[in-house]
């Protein structure tokens, strides 16, 4: 019988996943109880507070979310009247999300308890440690880019 060549514990974008995933799920409990949003309500919120109004496909590629995902938080956002549709003069075919006034007052609540979950959860590493691990985050996702990019037939959403 072979041995086994690897372990999925070993296998790196797993733990990655998994400790992204354990992250998501304890920081949006959060803001769920609080705000009533999920983990791509907020995302797309979160976007959109930063870099302020977007296309859904910007929101895509921003969010790492599939189109539907982005699509149903978007409708959400939407109907709470957190967020609201504007026209892209630069394509008719699509159109702009922007937070309104209430959302950016809930985005304003929300930011102070994400930044405090960010400094409980990274308070086991040192402030060389965070650095580091935001820049190898950075090369990695560099990386991610290039192989796309390489990746024949890779089609646009």
């Amino acid at each position: 019988m072979p041995a086994r060549s690897s372990r999925l514990s070993d296998f790196l974008p797993y733990l990655m996943s998994v400790t992204t995933n354990a992250v998501s799920d304890l920081v949006a409990g959060k803001y769920r109880e609080r705000f009533g949003l999920k983990i791509p309500e907020w995302r797309v919120m979160a976007v959109l507070g930063d870099a302020g109004a977007l296309t859904q496909r910007d929101l895509v590629g921003a969010t790492r979310m599939d189109k539907v995902a982005v699509n149903r938080a978007c409708k959400v956002l939407e109907d709470r009247g957190l967020a609201a549709r504007s026209p892209n003069d630069r394509d008719g075919r699509s159109h702009h999300l922007e937070l309104t006034a209430a959302g950016k007052a809930m985005h304003a609540e929300i930011m102070p308890l994400a930044l405090g979950m960010e400094k409980q959860l990274f308070a086991v590493l040192s402030a060389q440690e965070r650095r580091d691990f935001k820049a190898v985050l950075a090369r990695i996702n560099d990386q991610v880019h290039k192989l796309e990019s390489m990746t024949p037939g890779k089609k646009e959403d």
